[in-house]
């Protein structure tokens, strides 16, 4: 029995007047959504603790039984996503141009990172400009990615214990970095730190140099991280994995935590999209368990229109049918559905906090009362409420996986069964 699941990033939000006050998946019309509801248990999710937004990333690290002290960073799993080439030791900070405004608080962020002017290849000529540089024996290589979004790569004796210069929101001030309080790394964090401040003021006075090409005057950096070391997914959970999904930083996760990663694409058909990662999931064979992943209702919900997330929830929907056609006919699957976080339609926050609607399908699943997949019918379902890689241990549980507590096979305890073990041999 696998176990697929199925996660609409960006899923939850809030209720909106322009939608009858209700959250654009309660306004969509989504039967396939509900018929699964129905057939099976339903309950609300949560990635951390209520109220605590986080990013895609963060969220999966959690949801797959990681702690976040020990998260590697947004910028190496970017890195490793596109197959980028670096050393263990180096850091990698996320980077893109933006337009600032010298005021008496500081230098104030007028343009962000989707309103700087400028095709792929000439914000590229800017990064280009930018590095290869070095600092005291600190270099700094900038490669770029998308049309505005880089990868800064640290090298020589660095820290990414150090806090990020990208305000965000417009109109707060770029901020200095420094080292963050209480890390491992005192020394290299404050070197770090320093040196990262000067090249910054370094690119924007190269940059105010060349605004006549361009309105970008400053890079703005997050993210810092460096590699670490995970136990494998399929050694923590007994499952083996693969990851489903356009998106380079899930695709990075998947390959720092040893699942098996397949890049697909995204297309104007986001319903044919959903249906063909559905597809390869229900044809696996070598995996225990999928994780099928769409970007969309995320992507919506930053263009600042709840119609038109509800209307892609539609579409999402509709690229449900074959899943529901399929749980119907075999039972060596288990099938859940949910997101990873709210993502507000209309906010100056990137991402809420909110609890997200979640439904395990199955054989070995007890079914609930719930008519409806929305955060306010889950509610009432049969799951209560679950967090972080709860949604790991319910589904084990599901699969007959799920270790009797105290059983103590081998010399460490794991929560599936059977766990590897060494047999009796007689004398």
């Amino acid at each position: 029995m696998k176990f697929i699941l199925v996660l609409l990033d960006g899923l939850g939000d809030r209720s909106y007047a322009s939608l009858g006050f209700k959250t654009p998946l309660q306004a969509a019309r989504t039967p396939n959504l509900d018929k699964l509801a129905v057939l099976g248990a339903n309950g609300l999710y949560h990635a951390s603790f209520l109220g605590q937004n986080l990013p895609s990333e963060s969220a999966h690290f959690l949801m797959f039984g990681y702690s976040l002290t020990g998260f590697p960073g947004r910028g190496l799993l970017e890195a490793v996503g596109e197959g980028i080439r670096f050393h263990d030791q180096d850091v990698i900070l996320l980077a893109h141009l933006c337009n600032v405004n010298r005021k008496s608080g500081g230098l104030i962020l007028k343009k962000g990172k989707d309103e700087v002017e400028g095709n792929k290849k000439e914000i590229g000529r800017l990064f280009k400009t930018l590095g290869p540089y070095e600092i005291d024996n600190i270099g700094f290589e900038i490669l770029q990615k998308k049309r505005n979004d880089a990868l800064l790569i640290l090298k020589g004796e660095v820290s990414p214990y150090i806090s990020d210069s990208d305000p965000i929101t417009l109109g707060l001030p770029m901020a200095k970095v420094v080292p963050l309080e209480n890390n491992p790394e005192p020394r290299n964090a404050a070197i770090t730190a320093k040196t990262i401040n000067r090249y910054l003021s370094h690119c924007h006075q190269l940059l105010c140099h060349l605004q006549h090409h361009s309105d970008a005057n400053f890079l703005a950096t997050r993210c810092a991280s460096r590699r670490r070391a995970h136990t494998s997914f399929q050694h923590k959970w007994g499952l083996k994995g693969k990851i489903i999904t356009s998106v380079s930083v899930l695709g990075g996760l998947a390959k720092e935590l040893g699942m098996d990663f397949v890049k697909v694409k995204d297309s104007s058909d986001r319903s044919s999209d959903l249906k063909k990662r559905i597809r390869l999931a229900l044809d696996e064979t070598h995996c225990d368990f999928i994780h099928v992943h769409t970007k969309v209702p995320d992507e919506a919900a930053h263009d600042d229109d709840p119609n038109l997330k509800r209307r892609q929830i539609e579409r999402l929907d509709n690229g449900l049918g074959e899943l529901l056609k399929t749980i119907n006919k075999r039972d060596d699957i288990l099938v859940a559905v949910t997101a990873d976080h709210s993502t507000l339609s209309q906010s100056t926050m990137v991402h809420s906090g909110e609890p997200l609607p979640v439904m395990f399908i199955g054989r070995t699943v007890r079914r609930d009362a719930v008519r409806h997949f929305d955060k306010s019918s889950a509610a009432t379902g049969g799951l209560g409420i679950l967090k972080g890689s709860e949604i790991l241990h319910v589904a084990n549980k599901y699969l007959n996986r799920r270790v009797f507590s105290g059983h103590r096979l081998g010399p460490k305890e794991v929560p599936f069964f059977p766990p590897p073990y060494e047999p009796f041999e007689s004398d």
